[in-house]
């Protein structure tokens, strides 16, 4: 029993880390010119484009051609909410 629990919580950790830390990594890259913290609107911007630019080199189909249209769109959405 305590072998279903330890993978289940390994697994649970390996599915979150890299929205994480994919999350923190722009959290920390939000400053502005000057080396002050982003807030508020700017902050969300910086944050959204962050995170569509992390997604955007893994929009690729099974044979490595980039996705397009609705399946490009879908993709972006799901890797986005993720991070």
């Amino acid at each position: 029993m305590k072998r279903i629990a330890l993978v289940a919580a390994l697994s649970i950790f390996a599915l979150g880390g890299p929205a994480l830390a994919q999350d923190a990594a722009c959290a920390t890259k939000a400053t502005s010119a000057d080396g002050k913290p982003l807030a508020g609107a700017a902050k969300n911007s910086f944050m959204k484009k962050c995170k569509a630019d992390a997604c955007a080199p893994k929009a690729v189909d099974k044979n490595g051609k980039p996705l397009v249209g609705a399946a490009k769109n879908s993709f972006m959405k799901k890797c986005e909410a993720s991070a």
